[in-house]
């Protein structure tokens, strides 16, 4: 049976001369892969809307032991991507994160909006690229089901001091009731952030602003807890951590 879906491509490699197996992240079946037949060939209309970073309307039917793209049309390139090799390094870190913290054939619309968001506001300059990089990092951590308990203190339930500590298995503390095994004390502002991209609906994730200072500390804590919580090693941060540190 035929089914159309409109899908973001996270992966593509060729399968002998002509056709090419694509990883598409989708809003109604989540993370699927597909064969693209005759995809290489000069005059295929499905090369380019099959390729890596493009958000495409699909037509898929689902074969004997696989799904087979039949049309695709493409809806969006994020050409401006290609600008930079941070935009472009950064771009392929959130294709990853993508496929790591969607589900497979399951639901995964908001995983699907928030990763075509943050590919917008980079190819087009929108927000600074450490902030899309950590409200990226934390809201799919979230929808993974690894959301940090950010509500207010752990023991006393103080919901907020000037200072606040953060360890790396999600827990919040206030300034008086830390203990010294937690690593990060957090200026409220990163905090407050950290709970916007947690708690926010969909429509107002990207609506904050926070200085170069503040962003940096979120940076860095969102990763460190990103790599933390889940052991999974990055190839694509380590390309762009590669490139920063030029």
């Amino acid at each position: 049976m035929t089914f159309n879906e409109n899908g973001l491509i996270l992966k593509e490699q060729n399968i002998g001369e002509r056709d090419k197996l694509v990883t598409v992240l989708t809003a109604n079946h989540g993370v699927l892969r597909a064969f693209v037949r005759g995809a290489k060939a000069v005059k295929s209309k499905k090369q380019s809307a099959t390729s890596k970073f493009c958000y495409a309307k699909l037509s898929l039917y689902q074969g004997k032991d696989s799904y087979i793209i039949d049309e695709a049309q493409s809806i969006e390139m994020f050409f401006g991507l290609r600008d930079s090799i941070d935009a472009l390094a950064l771009g392929e870190y959130f294709l990853e994160l993508g496929f790591v913290f969607s589900p497979e054939e399951q639901a995964a619309e908001e995983n699907l909006r928030v990763i075509l968001n943050s590919l917008y506001m980079l190819a087009n300059q929108k927000r600074p690229p450490k902030l899309l990089k950590a409200i990226t990092e934390l809201r799919l951590l979230t929808l993974g089901g690894y959301a940090p308990n950010l509500v207010a203190c752990d023991k006393c339930g103080c919901f907020e001091t000037p200072t606040m500590y953060f360890d790396m298995e999600g827990i919040l503390y206030c300034e008086n009731c830390a203990p010294a095994t937690a690593p990060f004390a957090l200026p409220l502002g990163v905090v407050s952030a950290m709970r916007h991209i947690v708690f926010s609906e969909l429509r107002d994730l990207y609506n904050f602003k926070l200085d170069d200072a503040l962003c940096d500390e979120l940076c860095y804590v969102t990763e460190t807890y990103l790599l933390r919580q889940t052991g999974h090693k990055f190839k694509t941060l380590d390309f762009y951590n590669s490139v920063q540190a030029l």
